[in-house]
């Protein structure tokens, strides 16, 4: 199982949601009082935790949402080629690739570097340098 659900008006800046089947990150929760007989809207900007495209979410705040599981592993980088990376997990020794991070934290990758990886909806995503 790779998603859970909880309600819309529980989560807050930082947390994870699932938008258009995409994980994302929320970046900004405001919440709305309607009239006499709605129900208060939640406004969600979240940004897309493999796309990094900026998503938007306007629902009641009672709603339930997808919420991704997020799986936080420890690997070990054993080549880099183009933008790939091939990982050894730490734990059960399996060999994977995974895509190559952006930024300043590609330029630090390198052969025998530990990382922390994330497993989000059955996608991988380096995290961190340890």
């Amino acid at each position: 199982m790779s998603t859970t659900y909880a309600e819309l008006g529980e989560l807050r800046e930082g947390s994870f949601v699932v938008i258009d089947g995409e994980p994302c990150r929320i970046v900004e929760v405001s919440k709305a009082k309607t009239g006499k007989h709605g129900s208060a809207k939640a406004h969600v900007v979240a940004i897309g935790l493999f796309s990094g495209s900026k998503k938007t979410l306007i629902a009641p705040v009672d709603q339930k949402v997808e919420v991704p599981i997020i799986d936080k592993r420890s690997a070990q980088v054993l080549a880099i080629s183009g933008n790939t990376v091939q990982l050894m997990d730490l734990e059960s020794f399996e060999t994977f690739e995974a895509e190559l991070p952006s930024g300043e934290l590609s330029s630090k990758l390198a052969p025998g570097v530990e990382v922390e990886y994330w497993v989000i909806m059955g996608r991988r995503k380096i995290v961190r340098i340890k």
